[in-house]
């Protein structure tokens, strides 16, 4: 199976999905079904654009993909801090190196320069501009930050390095395949969280995410992984071991990234996606996610 074919069923995933949410817009009766339908509505269309942005980069190579997901981890960085300055440039520049170190193929070195080089160079950075107000939790939250936006995010681009034996000049549909997985596993936990759900994982941090709705999406996710094993290097069942694994920990990063938001006070970390909030509230499970793919990936398939 080849990325144009991964490419043709998401679009005509989306078009189906169109075309039911129009149908769901003109039959909603209560208020409430028409304020979900809207919602519904607009992550779709947000879905197009970012189908779009991400198809286009794929189709134009390794260089366009790391660019783009440096921007994502740009502003899902802005997104997260709440004490950027005075490190905020500092930041932006480790995040630009990293994305240059995993376009260049350089494992060990983008490996290693953020949990090592950002954890010495954001405490000098901050002594440096003088300002001792909330120094350690400044400090801490910027680089735990980085760590996460840019650092783990780095990750799923870095798929496009590795040489996999039997697979050579594939990994671009390796990257969307591993995209689509994740991304399809928060919208059919979504989806099966408003149809069935009613037993909340962590009612304190997120009521909406619920057991039937993690379970649902969960095995969906991993039945549609296995269903396009043949677009990786994987056999079915070590997709479906690998898909679950994925959207387990992914499911552990929006939770993750939910009680920050439950701790600030906050639905959503900005605006800029359309029904979806923020850059950071679209690529949480994405950062949790992809460092342990790449690590399955590397050592199982990749020698």
């Amino acid at each position: 199976m080849s990325l144009l074919q991964l490419l043709e069923g998401t679009l005509a995933a989306l078009v189906a999905g169109t075309a039911a949410g129009q149908i769901l817009r003109r039959t909603a009766r209560s208020e409430p079904a028409r304020r979900t339908v809207a919602n519904i509505n607009a992550r779709i269309a947000a879905w197009w654009v970012l189908c779009a942005v991400m198809a286009l980069a794929l189709v134009l190579g390794a260089g366009a993909v790391c660019t783009l997901f440096a921007l994502f981890s740009s502003l899902a960085l802005r997104e997260l801090l709440t004490h950027p300055r005075p490190a905020l440039p500092l930041l932006f520049v480790i995040t630009a190196v990293q994305y240059v170190l995993v376009w260049s193929h350089w494992h060990g070195v983008f490996s290693t320069v953020i949990p090592i080089g950002a954890f010495l160079a954001i405490p000098t950075w901050n002594t440096l501009a003088g300002n001792t107000e909330h120094y350690l939790g400044r400090t801490a939250e910027q680089y735990w930050g980085l760590m996460v936006s840019t650092y783990c995010l780095s990750y799923a681009p870095a798929l496009l390095m590795l040489d996999i034996p039997g697979y050579a000049g594939r990994n671009t549909t390796l990257l969307f395949y591993f995209l689509l997985v994740i991304q399809s596993s928060d919208i059919l936990q979504y989806v099966w969280g408003k149809l069935l759900g009613r037993r909340p994982v962590a009612p304190r941090i997120s009521p909406n995410k619920t057991w039937e709705g993690l379970l649902g999406g969960i095995l969906s996710a991993t039945a549609l992984g296995a269903a396009l094993y043949r677009a990786t290097p994987f056999q079915p069942w070590q997709a479906a071991a690998i898909c679950a694994t994925v959207t387990l920990i992914g499911f552990a990063g929006g939770l993750t990234m939910s009680a920050i938001k439950r701790q600030r006070g906050v639905k959503d970390y900005g605006t800029i996606v359309m029904g979806h909030g923020g850059v950071l509230d679209r690529i949480d499970s994405l950062c949790f996610a992809a460092p342990v793919f790449f690590l399955i990936v590397r050592y199982g398939f990749a020698p």
